[in-house]
């Protein structure tokens, strides 16, 4: 008959002996487990890379009254969303695609002659720069980022752009091309809310709760604009892109775009 006692002291030790055999991780899982937490700081909000300076044009929208309340912020990131994914997303997955110096460059080059509106251009560059050298100085695992730095840094072939390096850091981080977007429209997403919050148009609570639902919309523009070439990249909001362009004529301003 089976006992309906307590398991012996021998019979528990000799189990977790067992599991803790089974369990016992290889250097390769070591190895991937760190490139986890890699990845996942990439989108830490901590992680110093000036986004957080950048409304997407959000401030410009408010102070033109084309954005009034939570609906309204609703529609708007969607667009910002629906615009990033038809204009920067190519270059991200290239960039991801082909994490080497030589893409990276031709893709910063053509991004710069496709980029007409300065301010977004300027908020461009900000960014991609700021990202390369704190990734180049947290990641200091990652050769290759030490070397692009020292090679470019001054340089006026290249302008940094922030899609073609986030794509470029993605790849060397280990991000598969698919990841790559997805998380370059998380950041996006993520930045815009922010800058909503501090402008006092919504409240943290409700941000964080517009954010869950907005990411269903989020992923179907992954979906629609993902994997595609940079030759396809095109302005789908060019009212956006207006707005973005007038935020330097504002009297008073909180962020750099």
């Amino acid at each position: 008959m089976e006992s309906d006692g307590p398991v012996s002291k021998k019979s528990r030790l000799v189990d977790s002996v067992d599991c803790a055999m089974e369990e016992a991780p290889s250097n390769a899982v070591d190895v991937n487990q760190s490139l986890l937490w890699t990845q996942w700081q990439i989108l830490d909000s901590i992680l110093p890379t000036g986004g957080f300076a950048h409304s997407y044009g959000l401030e410009a929208a408010m102070q033109s009254r084309m954005v009034n309340n939570q609906e309204d912020l609703r529609l708007f990131v969607i667009q910002v969303l629906e615009n990033t994914g038809s204009l920067l997303l190519p270059f991200v997955y290239c960039a991801s695609k082909s994490p080497d110096t030589a893409a990276w460059v031709k893709l910063d080059q053509l991004l710069e002659a496709t980029l007409t509106n300065e301010i977004g251009r300027k908020a461009s560059t900000s960014q991609g720069s700021a990202l390369l050298r704190v990734a180049a100085s947290v990641f200091t695992e990652i050769q290759a980022l030490q070397d692009l730095r020292q090679t470019f840094l001054g340089s006026k072939s290249v302008s940094f752009h922030h899609a073609p390096i986030f794509g470029l850091i993605c790849g060397l981080v280990g991000f598969d091309s698919e990841m790559a977007q997805r998380a370059y429209m998380f950041v996006t997403m993520r930045d815009v809310f922010s800058a909503a919050t501090r402008l006092n148009l919504i409240g943290p609570l409700a941000a964080s709760v517009l954010q869950h639902q907005v990411a269903l919309d989020a992923e179907r523009m992954v979906q629609k604009w993902r994997d595609r070439d940079v030759a396809e990249a095109s302005q789908t909001a060019p009212l956006l892109d207006a707005l973005q362009g007038c935020h330097a004529y504002m009297f008073s301003r909180l962020f750099c775009s």
